[in-house]
């Protein structure tokens, strides 16, 4: 039997301090998404010889779920202290790396791309014990080609794109399956990497609801006329939506889908096997060269062309060009500070204040939901303004 690779993607992200806002105004919600990542190593416990998870954990989730207060205030609904020592199995857990405050990266300014991947690099290597992560999900999936260099830099192998954004360069041609289900080669100026695209319509069905069956047979018949070893690989979010927090056995991802095909798998029912993207690109490589169009993923309104989503308003647009103001502010200042000597004592403290306030507010959900949350991000973006302003006090 031929073999179709799968590779399982879940996404999880929560702004910051906004599962203890839940836990005070709307408490069966915030034990849903409890229960949801919590669920996920229980589920596949018993499949550790063939269930494989790519997981991105955003930096302000693992902010909120390792801070010691937190783990008390919700000691009765979810031991998260062994939650996050079961999320470092490696044997059926490979963790994603991704930006601290799930930035749109392609909207927010490329100076501040060192430090979102930077903090997320340190919290993920001191909680699962590792120090290289072989992939990359942007948040919301949205790419641009003049990341590449900075993705390489940071030790990244490939990084995950959305599969309507991938066209082979120039002058070369490649069938729909191909460009779907396997790897390729991005490049800009000196730099390269392997792409993977994420298949679209897949990825829907994961998110609202599937059963193994009709997933096998939608695989096969997108696959059939590859003439190479397909990767498909499905990302949704991974606790958003009632399939994925349904304590039901009857009715959630892990039940209903997720475990029943691997159960074919053990059977050797069916031609589908799960792998690490890893994996697959050390007995298979990448193939062919490809530009990808900047964009994010789908939303349930939106295809995710021009950033719509975060954009659409003249709130939102305000926002997005204060935020290039308050970064270009912030860059000048510490390069003109970097030469002061002596430096004021206080200098380095409004300098640190000024910029993780920044960073903070470049998280995508401030824009997100149309105009009701942008006030967070000119209220973070307000406390930055006032420590430049010490800042370049300290230093006139």
């Amino acid at each position: 039997m031929r073999k179709v690779h799968h590779a399982l993607l879940l996404n999880f992200h929560q702004p910051p301090g906004n599962l203890d806002d839940l836990l005070a105004n709307n408490e069966w919600e915030a034990k849903e998404i409890l229960w949801a990542m919590d669920r996920m190593p229980r589920m596949l416990w018993d499949y550790e010889d063939i269930g494989r998870v790519h997981l991105n954990l955003s930096g302000t989730l693992l902010e909120t779920l390792s801070n010691p207060a937190f783990q008390d205030r919700v000691y009765g609904i979810t031991k998260v202290g062994d939650l996050l020592w079961h999320l470092q199995n490696t044997k059926i857990f490979d963790l994603l790396g991704s930006a601290y405050y799930h930035a749109v990266l392609a909207l927010i300014p490329a100076a501040d791309w060192d430090e979102q991947l930077t903090r997320w690099q340190s919290i993920a290597r001191h909680l699962f014990w590792r120090s290289h992560f072989h992939g990359f999900w942007p948040p919301e999936m949205g790419f641009c080609m003049e990341l590449i260099p900075t993705l390489k830099q940071f030790g990244y192998r490939y990084v995950c794109v959305d599969c309507n954004y991938v066209e082979p360069v120039q002058g070369t041609t490649m069938r729909w399956e191909e460009l779907r289900y396997r790897p390729h080669i991005a490049r800009y100026g000196k730099e390269e990497i392997i792409v993977v695209p994420r298949d679209r319509e897949l990825s829907d069905a994961q998110l609202s609801g599937m059963d193994a069956g009709w997933f096998m047979n939608e695989v096969h018949e997108r696959t059939k006329h590859c003439n190479f070893t397909p990767l498909v690989l499905t990302g949704t979010d991974g606790d958003n939506g009632g399939w994925f927090r349904n304590t039901s056995e009857h009715g959630n991802f892990w039940q209903v889908f997720y475990r029943p095909m691997l159960d074919r798998v053990r059977q050797g029912k069916t031609e589908i096997e799960p792998v690490f993207i890893h994996d697959y690109l050390d007995r298979h490589g990448a193939h062919g060269e490809v530009t990808v169009s900047t964009g994010a993923w789908n939303t349930g309104w939106h295809h995710g062309a021009g950033f719509l989503q975060w954009t659409g308003s003249g709130l939102q647009k305000e926002g997005l060009q204060r935020i290039r103001e308050v970064s270009d502010q912030f860059h000048a200042l510490r390069r003109q500070t970097d030469s002061t000597a002596p430096r004021p004592p206080a200098l380095d403290y409004h300098l640190h204040e000024a910029h993780w306030r920044l960073l903070r507010a470049e998280t995508s959900c401030n824009l997100y939901w149309g105009e009701a949350w942008v006030p967070r991000l000119h209220a973070d973006l307000n406390e930055a303004d006032f420590h430049l302003r010490e800042a370049e006090r300290l230093i006139n």
